[in-house]
């Protein structure tokens, strides 16, 4: 497993799984706890939006903090940061200042957080190993996922929303231990046409966005509403899906690395098209919504594999590895943002949950015209 020889590149999986924990322990539940606090659907995904907006106007100030400090700080900057959203979330009740102050604190670590990861992981990584590096974590990712998701809807019903997120902000905030021992990388104080060259990124990150923001995160919220609204419920139709996807993007990104570039994006994608289908299909049906669900790990390992491994060599051939993921993130931003606006605008006029589900499919169609040709023909 010569993948496995980068120990640098261990080391951020690592982080990355410990990350996953507090993400699927709390981070999943936060739109189905919004809804819980007395948000309207509108209203929750308008709070996603403005989390959005607040990243993408600040993300350009990260720029000078990175080229005077490196990467590795900003990464752990960042997961810190992330970790300071948790104790806010008990104190919202509906609109008013603690969700303000949520959107404000949450926009803020993860404008440091996902750009310098994302950068960090493209430079330590081996291009010839991509494929496979990236299968490992969204493997270590998905196992996380069978528990944590169970702990967290146990704690939130059991102990309560302080006692429960407080916990999940002390794990994110671990997360940063196995970077202590991660090399740091510099940022070039100037980079010629760094941004520029970073369209095929942008393009990709814009697609994703939309996509994401169907498929993830709506999803969400028509699964909890499925559900009847019950956290324990919407952990554990959580936990069983991460069952299904444990290994998956591990044999995908094989695939890739063995020259089956563009046959991968067929099926990552092809996959993501006929669960997006029977996730529509399922809205108001909580055992339908649990089996469609069962679904979303392997499609997040699937499209991981096939999509970060051309993401993250673009990044890496980059002029600036992290000029270059600021321009991409900020493209993400925009998608989701269009998306989350486009499914709160539907919602709002009284269309169905499935509406704004099927919209993800645009954005699948179009993932795979995107990716097509930074695969090679075999």
């Amino acid at each position: 497993m010569a993948f496995l020889g980068n120990d640098a590149i261990n080391r951020v999986n690592l982080h990355y799984g410990v990350q996953a924990f507090a993400q699927s322990a709390g981070g999943i539940f936060i739109l189905a706890f919004l809804l819980k606090a007395g948000l309207s659907i509108p209203a929750t995904l308008l709070t996603f939006a403005a989390i959005l907006t607040g990243r993408f106007m600040m993300r350009p100030a990260t720029l000078p903090l990175a080229k005077r400090w490196g990467l590795k700080p900003m990464v752990i900057i960042g997961a810190l940061g992330v970790a300071c959203q948790y104790p806010l979330l008990p104190l919202v009740h509906g609109l008013g200042w603690p969700l303000a102050a949520l959107c404000l604190v949450s926009a803020l670590g993860e404008v440091f957080y996902w750009a310098s990861y994302h950068a960090y992981f493209s430079v330590l990584g081996d291009a010839q190993h991509r494929g496979q590096q990236v299968g490992a974590r969204e493997a270590l990712v998905s196992i996380i996922g069978v528990v944590a998701p169970l702990a967290g809807g146990w704690a939130l019903v059991t102990v309560g929303p302080g006692p429960s997120f407080a916990a999940v902000g002390l794990i994110q905030a671990l997360s940063v231990l196995p970077l202590l021992g991660a090399p740091n990388v510099a940022i070039a104080a100037v980079a010629p046409s760094a941004f520029r060259s970073a369209w095929p990124g942008i393009m990709l990150q814009v697609v994703d966005g939309w996509l994401g923001a169907c498929f993830y995160y709506f999803w969400q919220i028509a699964l909890f509403v499925s559900l009847g609204r019950s956290l324990t419920a919407y952990g554990g139709a959580m936990a069983l899906a991460a069952l299904v996807g444990a290994l998956s993007g591990l044999a995908l990104g094989r695939h890739i690395d063995l020259g089956h570039g563009r046959r991968a994006v067929l099926i990552a994608y092809g996959v993501t098209a006929m669960v997006i289908l029977m996730r529509a299909a399922s809205v108001g049906s909580p055992w339908l919504a649990v089996a469609a669900n069962a679904l979303g790990p392997l499609v997040g390992a699937m499209v991981a594999a096939a999509m970060m491994t051309v993401f993250y060599n673009l990044g890496q051939s980059a002029p600036c590895p992290l000029r270059f993921q600021i321009a991409a993130e900020g493209g993400w931003d925009i998608g989701c943002l269009a998306g989350m606006l486009t499914a709160a605008g539907l919602v709002a006029l009284g269309y169905s949950l499935a509406i704004p589900l099927l919209l993800g499919l645009a954005g699948a169609a179009a993932s795979i015209w995107l990716l097509w040709k930074h695969y090679p023909k075999v």
